[in-house]
């Protein structure tokens, strides 16, 4: 059976997706039978207790959940277009860190040592804090690994290593100082969730986010040059620089939008471009707008085990994402290994 166009799988990814999000409305603690969710979603008739259900809960969830998803993983694999491998994951260099160090910064000091950053700019303070811890980190990684146009593999996650131990340690100083609500708050929120979404995070984050999904795509071609090589590209025509200032730019914006609101959720942007490319091949215009649906569905398939397997209390996603992606990067190593004959 031949492999499906690149247009047509994205299709079929599209409308999984979709299918995907309606069973998510409908599975939970309390089910909503198929019928009751499609009267709401056509605006008919239903009982009060199901609209609120839905539309306060479900809803904003099931959109957040759509977002995160989409930005870790396009994000994911801009990162392993801009260092050429296919090992490269927001969260395991360092990135998701960086920003959740920010954020957790904001929740912890936003009334003492950062009263005026957090008063000036309102809700905004927590997803700008993040961005900018990962901006920081995204270069920092950058420079630490990249010399000559190449890129070393085991600097990079060494690196990464590095400074997700470095993060860690700040955080959980800050952790140690936070009082009881803010610790019941960064408890749950480190691990990764989307449990408490509300209209308020979706309208706070989705402008960036859906910023940088319309954005990306449009640097493909340079990031297809790039797995040539910088030299290459630079000769073919490619803004090297500008590209590179670009992505990291892009990856921090929509990775620091996302923890945010999410916590760290790591191995989507390492599992679902790796999927993608096993479907689609290595050309970034299929690669970067399959790897925002596969990971958006990857959340929300996440979160709904997450509120399923022990209803009705609720796991956070970041520990389903790990017990899927640890054992799928281990296989990425391995085959990695064996590539080079070792």
């Amino acid at each position: 059976m031949k492999p499906l166009p690149p247009v047509a799988t994205l299709i079929v990814l599209f409308f999984g997706l979709l299918g995907l999000s309606a069973l998510s409305l409908s599975v939970g603690a309390m089910s909503v039978p198929t019928q009751d969710l499609l009267q709401v979603l056509m605006g008919q008739a239903s009982d009060a207790q199901t609209q609120i259900l839905l539309f306060e809960i479900r809803v904003p969830r099931l959109l957040l959940g759509l977002l995160v998803g989409a930005a870790l993983a396009i994000s994911g694999a801009a990162m392993q277009g801009l260092f050429r491998n296919p090992l490269a994951d927001p969260g395991l260099v360092g990135v998701s860190s960086g920003a959740a160090l920010a954020a957790v910064t904001v929740i912890v000091l936003g009334q003492t040592f950062l009263a005026q950053w957090t008063q000036a700019l309102g809700y905004f303070a927590l997803p700008l804090a993040a961005f900018l811890g990962g901006l920081v980190v995204t270069w920092l990684i950058y420079l630490i690994s990249t010399r000559n146009g190449r890129t070393d593999v085991a600097l990079m996650l060494l690196s990464g290593i590095a400074i997700n131990a470095i993060a860690g340690a700040l955080t959980g100083v800050l952790t140690y100082v936070a009082d009881d609500a803010q610790l019941r708050t960064l408890t749950f929120w480190t691990m990764g969730s989307i449990a408490s979404a509300s209209w308020t995070d979706l309208a706070m984050v989705a402008l960036p986010i859906v910023v940088t999904l319309g954005l990306f795509p449009l640097y493909a071609r340079g990031l297809n040059a790039f797995l040539m090589g910088e030299n290459v590209s630079a000769h073919i025509g490619i803004a090297v620089k500008r590209l590179k200032w670009v992505t990291i730019t892009l990856t921090a914006l929509a990775v620091g939008a996302a923890v945010s609101v999410s916590g760290v959720i790591g191995f989507v942007g390492l599992v679902a471009p790796h999927i993608v490319r096993l479907i689609l091949g290595p050309d970034h215009r299929w690669v970067l707008p399959g790897s925002a649906l596969m990971g958006a569905a990857l959340v929300v398939a996440s979160d709904m085990l997450a509120r399923s397997l022990i209803a009705p209390a609720e796991l956070p996603i970041g520990i389903i994402m790990s017990a899927l992606g640890g054992p799928f990067f281990l296989w990425l190593l391995i085959q990695r290994r064996s590539r080079v004959g070792l």
